[in-house]
């Protein structure tokens, strides 16, 4: 874990120093802090680095001017919302107090010999959306890791 936290320190300060703008600063800051926060949730390694990665993805999404008002818990329903739509391929909505969002399954098709399906997260907060695109490919043990 003290490994992790110095590795995430590091990254920041360069991440942040090589940005240009606030919100390219934010965007950086939000996507690793996204990171540590997916990667405590999850079973096995490969759930986790899964959910570190997939917290990474929507922390950059809402790193920038609409992450400052989400916090872990709208980033964990925002997470499991992504799970439903990899695993199951049907549209999944979250909602908090301040926030809420919805997943889209987009088109599905095989790398290599993983199965991989795109998908849209659209994140609302004070009424404005915030939209990412994604994708998420099916690992040999059966869970799922976000590519991109």
């Amino acid at each position: 874990m003290r490994l992790r936290l110095v590795a995430a320190t590091v990254l920041i300060g360069l991440t942040v120093a090589g940005c240009e703008t606030r919100e390219q600063s934010g965007t950086a800051v939000g996507a690793v802090a996204g990171a540590l926060i997916g990667s405590q949730f999850g079973g096995g390694p490969g759930e986790r680095l899964a959910a570190g990665l997939a917290g990474a993805a929507i922390g950059g999404l809402i790193g920038n001017a609409i992450g400052r008002d989400l916090d872990a818990q709208d980033r964990q329903r925002a997470y499991e919302a992504e799970r439903v739509v990899w695993v199951e391929g049907r549209r999944s909505e979250w909602r908090s107090e301040k926030a809420y969002g919805y997943v889209e399954p987009g088109r599905t098709y095989y790398r290599g010999a993983a199965y991989c399906r795109e998908y849209t997260h659209t994140i609302y907060v004070g009424g404005r959306p915030q939209t990412a695109v994604g994708t998420a490919c099916r690992n040999p043990d059966g869970s799922w890791t976000p590519v991109g």
